[in-house]
């Protein structure tokens, strides 16, 4: 009898302690301090080298509208947000401005407005860490893309590569680390856990959080990179079909489309410098011996061309114009294959729209469809890696060179498709000579679009950043 009533008391005390115990780890998951510091200023006595130098990536605050300088691209993009807006790629400083501004994320008024979800914050902000350790994936990743938009403050910077709460970082020693737990599950998928990765590959691992292929799933559209059959082109290709995603279903040929993010760590890895363990940092964050004879490296992220000497000329024994020439040279070729690529593809979309207005059944279809999906997936996954044409110049014109034998076998079965059905005249393409052109061939108010974004610009966001610089306060 004692001993029941022992065990009932004790019972009540454990209940007791474990209750307090919830008590204080929710208490300390709402206090900023005792978790991710999104910050970037925050860092800048411990690391003002660093600090200074990752601002300096604001100098490129040139805007490239690649929409404009290849309206092809309005057209493969049909009925996606691509086809509304596509910026060429600011530095880290930008980050968050740049997707508030663009056209893709709409302009929403309230948390439950606007095309995209939450996980389009995902790469932007050392936040999205914090909102994850905060409230978990599927606290961070519900939703529309506004509702946690005054969570979502500091562009790109420390927090999103670094483990700065460690002490290592705090005594000066840079402690990489994944900053969401997504990435660290696709890691694990193609048998590379990052606790176990040398240095030179977790220097490549954390770049490739963001430069990297990923689509959204699941109810809350959560970020996943498709890694699960590999890496290369072909493995996530069959990832995908084998999973019947689609991001979009294409305006004109009702294609099933896959839209190819960033590829980056994808392309190096199977590119020459990836496979000599040539990583990211060596060629865009190298190196800096001050005046005292101390080292740090430099963030502001930027052309290896810029720092030649600490970059390219660690191991390439050719000069300056002479490495510069031979980049320019491949350059010219994956642009040349980018744009017969194009040409085929575009046609081949039209051509699918003309066989769906002259009857063509599903049946039909079902094959022309599954090539051009093919062949725009590998021109995408080509185009979007950012610097292929240095990173990997083989591996861009080996799959541009597919995606041209893909377009080309979903125009042959277009041909003897449109014949079967009465037309033999060449289809005629609208004129697509100009960005406005296309946009305006596929019916697109862009004159509505934006306006509803700057008045999103004018009241919506000053309304975050002062919640933002409200909650920041009491860090």
């Amino acid at each position: 009898m004692n001993k029941l009533h022992w065990i009932t008391k004790s019972t009540a005390v454990l209940a007791i302690v474990a209750g307090a115990l919830a008590s204080a780890l929710s208490f300390a998951a709402t206090e900023p301090n005792t978790l991710i510091d999104p910050r970037n200023d925050a860092y800048q006595q411990q690391h003002p080298d660093q600090y200074h130098s990752w601002k300096a990536t604001s100098e490129s605050e040139h805007i490239e509208d690649a929409l404009a300088e290849d309206p092809n691209m309005v057209i493969m993009w049909a009925g996606y947000g691509f086809a509304k807006d596509y910026n060429k790629a600011r530095g880290h400083f930008y980050a968050l401005d740049d997707v508030r501004q663009t056209l893709r994320t709409g302009a929403p008024q309230d948390e439950n407005s606007g095309p995209m979800p939450m996980a389009c914050w995902s790469c932007k902000s050392p936040d999205v860490g914090r909102v994850i350790d905060e409230r978990g994936e599927d606290g961070y990743f519900q939703g529309k893309w506004a509702r946690l938009g005054a969570e979502i403050a500091n562009p790109i910077g420390c927090a999103d590569c670094h483990d700065t709460r460690s002490q290592a970082f705090k005594n000066g020693e840079p402690a990489l680390a994944l900053a969401k737990p997504y990435v660290d599950r696709a890691f694990k998928a193609i048998n590379k856990p990052f606790d176990q990765q040398s240095r030179l590959d977790q220097q490549a691992s954390v770049c490739g959080q963001c430069h990297v292929e990923y689509y959204f799933t699941g109810p809350n559209k959560s970020v996943k990179f498709p890694w699960d059959m590999g890496t290369t082109v072909d493995d996530m290709e069959k990832y995908y079909d084998a999973l019947g995603f689609a991001d979009w279903t294409h305006k004109v040929s009702k294609a099933p489309m896959l839209k190819a993010q960033h590829p980056g760590y994808e392309t190096w890895r199977d590119g020459i410098h990836g496979k000599n363990k040539v990583v990211c940092v060596d060629c865009h964050m190298p190196k800096v011996t001050k005046e005292d004879g101390s080292v740090y490296t430099d963030h502001k992220v930027g052309n290896p061309f810029d720092r030649f000497e600490d970059t390219c000329a660690n191991c390439h024994t050719q000069s300056k114009d002479q490495l510069r020439e031979v980049v320019s040279t491949r350059k010219a070729q994956v642009l040349n294959m980018k744009l017969t690529a194009e040409k085929q593809i575009v046609a081949a979309h039209f051509e699918a729209g003309a066989a769906w207005d002259a009857g063509a059944t599903q049946e039909e279809m079902s094959d022309i469809l599954q090539d051009i999906r093919h062949a725009q997936w590998r021109w995408d996954y080509a185009i979007a890696s950012h610097g292929v044409h240095m990173h990997a110049p083989e591996v861009a014109l080996e799959v541009l060179g597919t995606a041209v034998d893909k377009a080309a076998d979903a125009r042959t079965k277009l041909v003897r498709l449109l014949a079967k059905k009465g037309i033999t005249d060449p289809i005629e393409l609208p004129d697509i000579s100009t960005k406005a052109a296309a946009q305006q061939a596929l019916g697109m108010d862009m004159e509505q679009m934006k306006a509803e974004k700057a008045e999103f610009l004018k009241t919506v966001v000053p309304d975050w950043e002062e919640q933002a610089k409200q909650r920041e306060s009491n860090y």
